[in-house]
C-alpha cells in the first residue's frame, strides 16, 4: 500500500482538466494519452470509488480502536411521580466515570487486531485499483490494436484496388484473360468486406473502453498511440529482481500478511480474555424531591464514591475455551493462507516474465515477416506488371501481406499488455504507464 501513497496523489473529486471529471457526460474532443485515460477511469469508475469507501470505513474502525484508551464517561436521570393525586415528583441524576487501568495487554492486542485489519483493507483498496487500471491499460492497447488493424485493412483495399485496376488495363490490352479480372474482383471484394469487419471491431473495441471510463459505449473518443521503445534489452530485468519487488510491493501478498498479523492478535485477544482487569471508578449522582409546586419547594440529596474494581470471568459454559481454540485455528489458517499467495505471487511473477520475454520474441519475428511479406508484394506486383508473374501470384502476396501486417499489429500492442502484467504482478502496475497518474 505503501507505493500507492508515495508515488500516487489522492484526491477523491479529481478532475482532468476541469473540475467536475465524475460528472463529465461526454469525452473530451482532445487526443487522450494512456496516463490521461486512467485519471479518468480513475475519477469515475464506481468501483474504486466503493473499494475507496471500504477502506474508510477500515480507517474508521481503527480509530475507534483509541476508544479504549480514554475513560468511559456516562450520565443517566429521570423523573417519575406515582400515580395518586397529592404526590409530587421525583427527579434523580446519576454521573459516573470509569478507566482501564491494567487489563494484561488485552487493550493494545485488539488496538493491533484493528490496524493490522485497516492495513489489509488498505492492500485490498490497493489491489482493486492495480487491477483496474490493468483492465483499462488492456482495453487501451486493444483500441490501438484495432485502430492499426483498420488502417491495415484500408491499405490492402488500396493495393487490391490498384491490382484490379492493372488487371482491367492488361485485359482491355489483350495481355491477360478474363480471368485475371475476376480474380482481382474477387480480392478487392474481400479486402472490402476485412475492411467492414475490422471497423466493426474497432467500434465494440472502443465502446468497451468508454465503457470502463463511465461514458456511454456510442461516444467518440480519440487516443494517442505508443512509442515503440518498449521490449528494449534494457528494460529487462532479472527474474530474481522481478520476485524481490513482488515480495515487497505485490498487495495481495501485503494483504495476505496484514491478514495473518490481524489473525495473530484475535488469537492472543481470546486468550487475555480470561485474565483479570482493573478499573478506577468514580460516580456522583442526586436526588430532589419537589415539596408543593413543581420547583417551588425542592429536597436535594447528593452523593458520590471513587473506587477501583477489579473483574475476571470465572466461567461462562466453556465457551473462553473455544473462543481461544478457534483464534488459534484461524491464525493457522491465515498462516497458510499467506504461504498459499505467496507461492501463486511467485508463480504468477514468472509467468507473466516469461511471456513478456515470449512476446518479444513474437515482435521481432513478425517485424521480419512484415519486411519480406511487404518486399513480396511489391516485387510481385511489379512483376506482373511486366507480364512475369500470374494473378493467382499477386493474390497471394496481397494475402500474406495483410496477414503479416495484422500479426505485426497483434504482436505490437500485445507486448505492451504484457510489459503491464508484469508491472501488475510484481504489484507495481505504475511502472507499466509513462507519466503521473492520479488514484483515488
Amino acid at each position: 500500500m505503501k507505493k500507492l501513497w508515495m508515488f500516487f496523489v489522492f484526491v477523491p473529486g479529481i478532475a482532468f482538466a476541469t473540475d467536475d471529471c465524475a460528472t463529465l457526460r461526454n469525452v473530451p474532443d482532445t487526443v487522450l494519452t494512456l496516463p490521461q485515460v486512467v485519471n479518468f477511469g480513475l475519477c469515475r469508475n464506481p468501483q474504486t470509488a466503493a473499494a475507496y469507501a471500504s477502506y474508510r470505513s477500515a480507517h474508521f474502525t481503527k480509530n475507534s480502536a483509541y476508544s479504549s484508551y480514554l475513560p468511559k464517561v456516562d450520565f443517566s436521570g429521570g423523573s417519575a411521580r406515582a400515580h395518586r393525586v397529592h404526590d409530587d415528583w421525583d427527579y434523580s441524576g446519576s454521573l459516573s466515570a470509569s478507566y482501564l487501568i491494567f487489563d494484561f495487554g488485552r487493550r493494545s492486542s485488539d488496538f493491533a487486531t484493528q490496524l493490522a485489519t485497516y492495513r489489509a483493507a488498505g492492500f485490498d483498496y490497493d489491489e482493486t485499483i492495480q487491477n483496474y487500471i490493468y483492465s483499462v491499460i488492456g482495453a487501451y492497447y486493444e483500441l490501438l490494436n484495432a485502430n492499426a488493424d483498420v488502417t491495415a485493412a484500408e491499405s490492402a483495399l488500396k493495393v487490391a484496388q490498384t491490382a484490379k485496376d492493372t488487371a482491367d488495363k492488361k485485359f482491355k490490352a489483350g495481355a491477360v484473360a478474363k480471368a485475371d479480372v475476376y480474380k482481382a474482383e474477387t480480392t478487392l471484394a474481400s479486402a472490402q468486406l476485412k475492411l467492414e469487419r475490422a471497423k466493426n471491431n474497432r467500434e465494440i473495441t472502443k465502446g468497451t473502453l468508454l465503457t470502463k471510463l463511465s461514458f456511454p459505449a456510442n461516444q467518440e473518443i480519440t487516443i494517442a498511440d505508443m512509442p515503440s521503445t518498449f521490449g528494449s534489452d534494457a528494460e529487462s530485468e532479472d527474474i530474481e529482481k522481478l520476485l524481490d519487488v513482488a515480495r515487497k510491493k505485490r498487495p495481495d501478498l501485503l494483504k495476505a500478511t496484514a491478514n495473518k498479523d490481524a489473525a495473530w492478535h484475535r488469537r492472543n485477544t481470546a486468550f487475555l480474555k480470561n485474565l483479570p482487569s482493573v478499573s478506577v471508578t468514580a460516580n456522583v449522582n442526586m436526588d430532589a424531591k419537589s415539596m408543593g409546586g413543581l420547583f417551588e419547594h425542592m429536597h436535594e440529596r447528593a452523593g458520590g464514591r471513587i473506587g477501583v474494581s477489579v473483574s475476571m470471568p470465572i466461567f461462562a459454559g466453556f465457551a473462553n475455551m473455544y473462543n481461544v481454540r478457534a483464534a488459534a485455528a484461524n491464525y493457522d489458517s491465515a498462516t497458510e493462507t499467506e504461504r498459499a499467495v505467496k507461492n501463486n505471487a511467485m508463480m504468477d511473477v514468472f509467468t507473466a516474465y516469461q511471456n513478456y520475454k515470449t512476446a518479444k520474441t513474437v515482435l521481432e519475428q513478425t517485424d521480419t515477416l512484415l519486411k519480406s511479406a511487404t518486399e513480396n508484394e511489391r516485387v510481385t506486383s511489379g512483376m506482373y506488371k511486366v507480364g512475369r508473374s500470374t494473378m493467382l501470384d499477386w493474390q497471394q502476396a496481397q494475402s500474406d501481406l495483410i496477414d503479416a501486417r495484422n500479426q505485426n499489429n497483434a504482436a505490437k500492442y500485445d507486448l505492451y499488455i504484457k510489459r503491464a502484467a508484469v508491472a501488475l504482478a510484481i504489484g507495481d502496475i505504475e511502472s507499466g504507464l509513462d507519466g503521473e497518474i492520479n488514484v483515488k
